[in-house]
């Protein structure tokens, strides 16, 4: 059999999608009047401000979705959705800008932004969260 340039030579069975990764499962609810889809690599804790989840614990999460796919969200649709953390260096920058840094749990770099910082800007830039405050928020 031939592969012609650029095909792909895909192996029988099936593909494990994220196999071995921790994964958190939350319910996502859009207060908002219009529809939200959410891409595959979005950084979960910056999607839009209308979606009212746990933001904690979304932060440095993705969907768990095949690359280049996405969830949508109708007005008022409630949904379960699974995610994972982001691999490599975990610096997440740009979205929504309450982040712009490093993601990952524990201790990091510090001179980037921490949790309880990003925590903070959802709640002055208005972003939904079912978080409950930080001390250090």
């Amino acid at each position: 059999m031939s592969t012609p340039v650029g095909g792909y030579v895909i192996k029988d069975g099936h593909i494990k999608l994220n196999e071995g990764r921790e994964r958190v499962t939350i319910t996502v609810r859009n207060t908002g009047d219009r529809p939200i889809q959410i891409g595959s690599h979005f950084h979960f804790f910056e999607v839009n401000r209308a979606l009212e989840f746990d933001r904690t614990a979304s932060f440095g999460m993705r969907l768990d979705i095949i690359a280049s796919t996405a969830i949508r969200f109708e007005p008022g649709d409630e949904k379960e959705v699974s995610l994972v953390p982001f691999l490599g260096d975990q610096r997440v920058t740009g979205f929504n800008d309450l982040v712009n840094g490093w993601t990952a749990h524990g201790s990091g770099y510090s001179y980037l932004p921490t949790r309880a910082e990003s925590l903070r800007r959802v709640r002055q830039y208005g972003f939904k969260t079912t978080s409950p405050r930080e001390d250090n928020e």
